[in-house]
């Protein structure tokens, strides 16, 4: 029996949100020495609980604001959460936002090296694999280009391969495979299908319930940082697509 890699236990979130704008450092200062600073309360997500088991891809979808980001961020360790927690078995391989953890004045090789250090790997590591890594990019007349000079999709094919030639334990994609063109959806789609066989846990954030429902088995529902519902893919899709229109 498969054992859970991800566990999420009654996780909710809170942020302050200013009631007025605040132009500047200096009257942030003046309003708070003033006690003139008031904030709302704003629950992000609230008491959502899952499980995701070994060699599994799991989907999480909802529309924008209703708490993915702020989701996957929690369990990559990014925000400590307001209450409950979150456990994570192996070493987690984040894809969150296109061209994060990019220096955009480095070069493409130069990132390569740049991302497998914030991933834990050696120098010597990095370089056993980048042949691969450019190769699945397909960025090898760009490798000496700074990346501030990319195209978004060039900037996701060259994230997208150091996250996956790394040969995580967890890949956590947000809302990637629906960047560049279609022939390099399906080589990710593909690469995705490999490390499942190879025994990685894949979980995907997307908005679109068709991606959700070619590529995971389960899913979870999340709408206005509540959690609807978590099962079959095709039973959470359809509950989506219900209540979303």
């Amino acid at each position: 029996m498969s054992k859970p890699v991800i566990q999420v236990n009654d996780v909710s979130m809170m942020f302050n949100l200013s009631r007025e704008k605040v132009m500047g450092i200096k009257e942030y200062v003046v309003k708070a020495l003033q006690r003139k600073l008031f904030y709302d309360e704003f629950w992000s997500l609230k008491n959502i609980n899952f499980e995701v088991n070994e060699g599994e891809i799991v989907g999480i979808i909802g529309l924008n604001g209703s708490g993915k980001s702020t989701l996957l961020k929690i369990i990559c360790n990014v925000f400590k959460p307001t209450k409950g927690y979150v456990t994570v078995r192996g070493e987690i391989s984040p894809l969150l936002e296109l061209g994060a953890g990019f220096d955009l004045e480095f070069s493409a090789k130069e990132n390569v090296y740049f991302n497998g250090a914030l991933f834990g790997r050696s120098p010597k590591y990095m370089e056993a694999i980048y042949d691969e890594i450019m190769d699945f990019a397909e960025l090898w007349e760009f490798e000496n280009v700074p990346v501030k000079n990319f195209s978004s999709g060039m900037q996701a094919r060259l994230g997208f391969a150091v996250a996956t030639c790394v040969k995580p334990d967890v890949l956590i994609l947000d809302e990637v495979l629906g960047v560049g063109d279609f022939k390099f959806q399906e080589k990710c789609r593909k690469r995705v299908q490999d490390l499942l066989s190879s025994g990685a846990t894949v979980l995907l954030v997307s908005h679109a319930p068709a991606e959700v429902e070619k590529m995971c088995n389960r899913a979870v529902y999340l709408r206005k940082g509540e959690m609807v519902c978590v099962g079959d893919v095709s039973d959470v899709c359809r509950v989506y697509r219900e209540m979303e229109g």
